[in-house]
């Protein structure tokens, strides 16, 4: 009986894992075919298997181009987020005093937020740090990054803030008297120790930023500075949808994130359980 039921569990466990690959397999066989095929049967594997309609998307969606941009945002945005939320959580932790609680408390508390609330007010804040101080905030990859840091900063120092809690101090002390200073002391003996927070947030944050759709569509208008998201929004006409295209559009799209994550994945539920420890 005991066997049957964990039988049981497996199947159940495996039909969750087929309904949520279900989608991705549509994607992927749709993108190889023409809008025949598409439109007969949407299940059915292509008959003839060609990278005709990925060349296409790929020239409609001026993915290079795309990548690139998608990739400078992505790349610039977390290391900025990694080093400033790092050093953050590190200081708050080490002076634990009534200021660095409220301060870590108002992190924690933006991360409810959520950011369809605040998108039009930071839009007209953005427009008037552009007309007023003359700062290039708005459809500059440049302004994106710069929100994309303020938006990331809370969950990365919620992340560190626990993991730095189990970091002894006497390691600190030990290099404070070899003659470290501070710098020194968090770059060489606490930010090594960080790794598997860090791959953690990196890996959350390659995830939210590569596909992110609402924040660039708000703030970048230039067809030059789209990012990978806004591009694949070309095939979506307003009276036809070219599916086939937009599938492959959309499978070259995932395909970098998914590298990553697999390339990175053993560190991820390490880094989470760490930083939920010792809050």
């Amino acid at each position: 009986m005991k066997r049957l039921g964990k039988f049981l569990l497996q199947l159940f466990v495996l039909a969750l894992c087929l309904c949520y690959l279900f989608p991705i397999y549509i994607v992927i066989v749709n993108s190889f075919k023409n809008r025949q095929e598409l439109y007969t049967n949407m299940m059915a594997p292509p008959e003839t298997f060609t990278l005709e309609y990925y060349v296409t998307a790929m020239g409609k969606m001026n993915f290079m181009r795309a990548f690139g941009n998608s990739l400078i945002v992505t790349v610039v945005s977390i290391a900025f987020i990694v080093i400033l939320s790092s050093m953050t959580a590190w200081m708050l932790v080490r002076y634990n005093n009534r200021l660095s609680r409220c301060i870590f408390a108002i992190f924690v508390a933006t991360m409810i937020i959520p950011f369809q609330t605040i998108m039009m007010p930071l839009m007209q804040v953005m427009g008037w740090i552009r007309d007023t101080l003359h700062i290039p905030m708005l459809n500059t990859l440049g302004g994106l990054i710069y929100m994309n840091i303020g938006f990331g900063a809370s969950m990365a120092v919620f992340l560190y803030h626990g993991f730095i809690k189990a970091v002894p101090v006497s390691l600190e002390e030990a290099a404070t008297i070899d003659g470290c200073n501070k710098f020194k002391v968090f770059w060489k003996i606490v930010f090594p120790m960080l790794k598997p927070t860090t791959v953690t947030v990196m890996i959350l944050d390659v995830i939210w930023i590569w596909n992110d759709y609402l924040l660039p569509s708000l703030a970048i208008s230039d067809k030059a500075r789209r990012t990978i998201p806004l591009s694949t929004a070309s095939f979506f006409g307003q009276f036809t949808i070219e599916w086939n295209l937009a599938m492959a559009g959309l499978t070259l799209t995932i395909i970098p994130v998914i590298v990553f994550y697999l390339a990175a994945q053993k560190h991820i539920v390490k880094g989470v359980a760490a930083g939920a420890v010792k809050l």
